[in-house]
């Protein structure tokens, strides 16, 4: 099963760093956040990404293109005038990394929609490029598989401004809709599996995933939760990049099974 990365936003709440750089490559010790959901998904036997940039894309395919660089001990010999690279000690993960441009304002659910083809027709998961969770995938999948529906969205109870999930007792989501500074209830944290029919609800460019793709699906039933309650943190602000540094540092990041 395929891993979908949404990597393609401006990230304007962390500008003091997304100035320089896509969130989802923002550091958190010493790795970019993207690299961090990776591991996760790795850790559960899943290796193949397609990740949907856009905003400073270019930043990203380098990054992965001189990933082995990042992974290794090099010697670079230029004493017989000719250049010669000796590699030590390499390491790299075994992924299979698709990275497309999605387009530089192009909205969620557009993002997805593009990379159907490397999808193809088979299940697929997706989540955001600038969150981490503790969530065992294996169980999530295996609670997709059971019930059906054409998607699977992880939700967590904490204090964001994501999407309010109304949640009816056999785990279905009645209803989705943007949060309000009021709510308590749980959001969409992302770490989603989807069946191909979700790009049948996809328009273009301009669908914003969170918006009608997921309400039409809560309303006619083909959207459950998988209620979660471990860790989970996005990095949308200064703050929470310095609070995950921080656990990181420490040696308590849940989200570090590997």
């Amino acid at each position: 099963m395929k891993v979908v990365l949404l990597a393609g936003g401006y990230g304007t709440r962390i500008s003091e760093e997304s100035q320089f750089k896509p969130k989802p490559m923002i550091e958190i010790g010493g790795k970019p956040i993207l690299w961090h959901i990776m591991k996760e998904y790795s850790y559960y036997g899943y290796n193949e990404f397609i990740i949907c940039a856009g905003y400073m894309q270019h930043v990203i395919k380098e990054w992965f293109a001189d990933y082995f660089l990042h992974n290794s001990d090099i010697t670079f010999d230029y004493t017989e005038g000719k250049r010669n690279i000796i590699v030590h000690d390499q390491y790299l993960d075994k992924w299979k990394v698709t990275v497309v441009d999605t387009g530089l304002k192009t909205m969620t659910g557009g993002r997805i929609k593009r990379i159907q083809k490397y999808v193809g027709n088979e299940p697929f998961m997706m989540t955001y490029g600038d969150g981490v969770c503790d969530v065992n995938i294996t169980e999530l999948v295996k609670f997709h598989q059971a019930h059906g529906k054409i998607a699977t969205l992880t939700a967590v109870r904490q204090d964001q401004s994501k999407g309010v999930l109304e949640i009816g007792g056999d785990y279905a989501v009645k209803r989705f809709r943007e949060k309000k500074a009021s709510d308590g209830v749980p959001i969409n944290a992302g770490y989603m599996v989807l069946q191909p029919e979700i790009f049948d609800y996809l328009k273009d460019d301009s669908t914003v995933f969170e918006k009608e793709p997921l309400e039409t699906l809560a309303s006619i039933g083909e959207l459950m939760s998988y209620v979660y309650d471990g860790f989970w943190q996005c990095m949308d602000t200064k703050y929470e990049k310095d609070k995950l540094d921080t656990m990181l540092a420490e040696n308590r990041a849940p989200w570090k099974k590997w």
